[in-house]
């Protein structure tokens, strides 16, 4: 395994910059997981890693060595693609062991490493196999073996999951994870799913044109989001966002347009904060409930509108003044629309941002 330095790194594709002096810091060992919508960067970086792409500036650093202008075989990268990319003419086998035959490898360590590489995966049986008799899952798993027989320093992963169907995507992250534990090897993935990110990272690095938004544990991004973008992205269902003004009493309060107060006692601001200023309190689904006498709750006027049944929990939809909110509530939880509830909250626990830059308060 092998640390990873990305220092002031600039792509640009014709006059359009994608990345702009980005750094990067993933240590041995860790599991970095680059988040973020299409267009975004992340699949750039990654490539920039791997060498497939001339970079404008900075430089890439592997195992502490300056490799910006190296070739990608001599990286000691190993990268998995979103396409299987399989040669179909061959066996699961002959794919594995390809690219080390052509680089001149003794087959008895050929044959140690695609055995060991084998039994991690769990496709001993499939070794014989081509392609074309192999489902979706069966294919990902021999692509990412033929990168684990190279033996590696770093293991770069482009989505190797999104073009399977959600059961086989769930299978194949568990076994991405088990993966990790086993070998200790350092893995930089990117996808845009937001699940992927916080189930598999030892860190997650949001993304949004072309910057790091926020590098931090999947707890951390979770819980305490650096400003509205990354609170709006990670998350499903989304984050509620209530705007209003801030009215800095004691203790302060939300003002929503209609009238509306929403008592705010308890939040950690950052700075004393002034009255007249805009802002969005960002409350999550499964943190707004019914019990009020929850240790430092607060009320919200609730007017549902519907209940969406989602199998081991509903989300029950409502407004409150004039702005839509979901709540995550039990399987069984009825409510009649038309009749204003008071949930509570603990503002403790929410984000509030500024409204004009984004940013958390």
């Amino acid at each position: 395994m092998a640390s990873v330095s990305i220092r002031k790194l600039g792509v640009s594709f014709g006059s359009l910059s994608v990345l702009r002096d980005l750094d990067l810091e993933v240590a041995e060992g860790e599991f970095i997981v680059l988040l973020g919508p299409s267009g975004c960067g992340k699949s750039t970086l990654l490539n920039a890693v791997a060498g497939l792409l001339d970079i404008d500036a900075g430089q890439v650093w592997i195992g502490g060595k300056n490799v910006t202008w190296e070739e990608p075989k001599d990286r000691g990268i190993g990268m998995v693609f979103q396409s299987y990319a399989l040669y179909p003419r061959m066996t699961a086998e002959g794919n594995l062991t390809f690219g080390l035959r052509v680089a001149g490898v003794a087959k008895a360590e050929i044959a140690r490493r695609v055995a060991r590489t084998a039994e991690l995966l769990q496709i001993e049986p499939l070794l014989k196999r081509r392609p074309a008799q192999l489902s979706g899952g069966q294919r990902q798993r021999v692509a990412i073996g033929r990168a684990l027989v190279r033996e590696a320093s770093v293991f770069l992963f482009d989505e190797p999951l999104s073009n399977l169907d959600a059961k086989l995507r769930t299978e194949l992250r568990v076994e991405l994870k088990k993966l990790h534990m086993t070998l200790g090897s350092t893995m930089i993935y990117v996808t845009h799913d937001q699940i992927e990110a916080l189930t598999l990272a030892d860190r997650v690095a949001v993304m949004h044109q072309g910057v790091i938004q926020q590098l931090a544990a999947p707890k951390e991004i979770y819980q305490r989001p650096v400003n509205r973008f990354v609170a709006g992205f990670v998350g499903s269902p989304a984050m509620n966002f209530i705007s209003g003004e801030l009215v800095a009493n004691s203790p302060p309060i939300l003002r929503m347009q209609d009238g509306t107060t929403i008592p705010l006692s308890g939040y950690p601001f950052a700075e004393r904060p002034a009255s007249g200023r805009k802002i969005d309190l960002g409350i999550r689904p499964e943190q707004i409930h019914f019990d009020a006498n929850a240790q430092g709750a607060a009320p919200l006027p609730l007017m549902p509108t519907l209940v969406e049944p989602m199998g081991a929990d509903s989300l029950l939809w409502g407004t409150i003044g004039k702005q839509q909110v979901s709540v995550r509530v039990g399987p069984d939880e009825t409510h009649g629309t038309g009749e204003k509830i008071d949930v509570h909250f603990q503002p403790a626990a929410a984000s509030i941002f500024d409204t004009e830059t984004g940013e958390r308060l």
